[in-house]
């Protein structure tokens, strides 16, 4: 079994302004540059030939290159259940196409359907038991957070695994966008 997802890779300048959000929460597992992504679509535990489909079903995608912004944070969960910190992504109606594309791509594999509402976000922290009020106040912090536009050309397909240190990506393929010219956002 192999732990799959699709997603997008933040690039390294885009990453340098998020690690400087990184602090003033206690106990915060905050996230290295290099985990840095907007997932598009989890898959999960894969055998290895539902893994093989999934990244044919992926290759077959057609999108336009993307031109995003990030903008804002947010926390998931409430109360004794929040368990993570994030800046979220600038509406953009092709990353919402390109999402709804990998998760059909899924789904033709037989993957389930993900029911939750697509929310493109970045991960800066994973919480343990967290003071509500202090994340309150991280949020409002770095609620003003608003990178500059980045352009991405492909998505990709990563493993993951859980090591001590926390979870960690590997890229197992690419997938370029064009054919079109990157959407300008709203």
């Amino acid at each position: 079994m192999i732990r799959l997802f699709a997603a997008l890779t933040i690039p390294v300048f885009i990453g340098e302004g998020l690690l400087r959000r990184q602090n003033g929460l206690e106990g915060a597992d905050w996230r290295p540059a290099e985990a840095f992504h907007i997932t598009l679509k989890f898959a999960g535990d894969l055998r290895e030939d539902q893994a093989a489909d999934f990244s044919e079903a992926l290759a077959g995608i057609g999108a336009p290159a993307l031109a995003l912004e990030l903008a804002g944070v947010g926390a998931f969960g409430e109360g004794l259940h929040l368990h993570a910190v994030w800046a979220g992504v600038e509406d953009n109606p092709a990353l919402k196409q390109l999402a709804r594309a990998c998760e059909g791509a899924g789904r033709k594999v037989g993957l389930a359907p993900d029911a939750r509402v697509y929310r493109p976000h970045v991960t800066l922290a994973y919480l343990n038991r967290p003071s509500g009020d202090a994340v309150a106040q991280w949020i409002q912090a770095n609620n003003l957070i608003h990178s500059p536009r980045f352009e991405i050309d492909q998505f990709g397909l990563y493993s993951s695994w859980r090591t001590q240190a926390g979870s960690r990506y590997r890229l197992e393929r690419s997938y370029p966008l064009g054919g079109v010219k990157p959407s300008q956002g709203v």
